[in-house]
């Protein structure tokens, strides 16, 4: 297993740039609290000055939201990039996409759409932050944002704890991410190494049969077979439509997942849910199915 370089800490005073790298934003009083939060925490934060533009659903044209990734990542003075939402359009902007690396990398956080800038920048073998957009932070519950600052801080965070199935227990490295932006990586040039992986994921209006439909091209993907075992987080609002026979989502996560023989969580709290814990990209982790527990080994 090799873990991902991650960025140095952040520090009250550092520099912070804000894009809309997917879907046009809508949640403008959303955005200035989170950004607020940010500030008083003593950082300055540049936001791009088309934040409020859009193309169609997407928040500018691809060009555009390529321009403000690159600008920000190139920039010497920001340390790192907070995304005001997701949505739908960051893979749109990975087309022809190359991160370039030196010895001083910057921290990208988000979540949702966000997934596949996460991994592509996994891939360049950079740490991000799975957490709260610029969208959702201020609806975050207290813990959840000093979690989210004490990861990009340098300092420990507490172990999760949700539902474990059995399985015994399994160290490897995390790579969280939504599962419908996930599923739709695999087969790309942006889908990673999969050996040795501790998957986490999460989702937020998917039918039980959509659930069913994304898992399904996971196993047959064959990757699921390289897993070293996986954390579920929330599955927001993910009900079957009513008076249509359906099975829930728990009934398809167990039946699609709990054969693989592997250690597996679920319930742990991340994702479009009322917390979305922040979790390192790439770093060691231990997956405990016996007692429900997902703790960072080092950071």
């Amino acid at each position: 297993m090799k873990s991902t370089i991650l960025p140095e800490p952040l520090k009250p005073g550092d520099l912070l740039q804000v894009i809309a790298p997917s879907g046009a934003l809508r949640e403008f009083a959303a955005l200035k609290q989170s950004v607020e939060i940010w500030r008083s925490r003593g950082y300055r934060i540049e936001i791009s000055s088309d934040i409020d533009h859009h193309w169609g659903y997407l928040a500018n044209k691809d060009e555009v939201r390529r321009h403000q990734l690159a600008s920000a990542w190139q920039d010497p003075n920001c340390r790192g990039i907070l995304c005001a939402r997701g949505g739908f359009g960051s893979t749109r902007i990975l087309e022809d996409w190359h991160w370039q690396i030196n010895s001083d990398p910057k921290w990208l956080i988000g979540f949702s759409d966000i997934t596949a800038l996460l991994w592509s920048l996994y891939n360049a073998g950079i740490s991000g932050v799975h957490g709260p957009v610029l969208t959702t932070l201020a609806d975050e519950p207290d813990w959840s944002t000093e979690r989210l600052f004490n990861l990009v801080e340098g300092r420990a965070i507490a172990p999760l704890k949700g539902c474990g199935w059995g399985g015994g227990v399994a160290t490897g490295i995390l790579l969280p991410g939504n599962l419908t932006v996930a599923t739709h990586l695999l087969s790309t040039p942006i889908q990673p190494n999969f050996d040795g992986v501790i998957l986490a994921l999460e989702d937020v209006t998917e039918a039980p049969y959509r659930i069913d439909r994304m898992l399904t091209q996971w196993r047959l993907s064959g990757v699921l077979a390289k897993v070293k075992g996986i954390a579920l987080g929330s599955f927001t609002r993910c009900e079957a439509a009513p008076n249509i026979p359906s099975f829930n989502t728990e009934e398809v996560l167990r039946d699609r997942l709990a054969d693989l023989g592997i250690p597996i969580v679920s319930d742990l709290p991340f994702g479009h849910g009322e917390q979305n814990a922040s979790l390192p990209v790439g770093v060691p982790v231990t997956l405990d199915a016996n007692h429900g527990v997902l703790d960072i080994v080092t950071f």
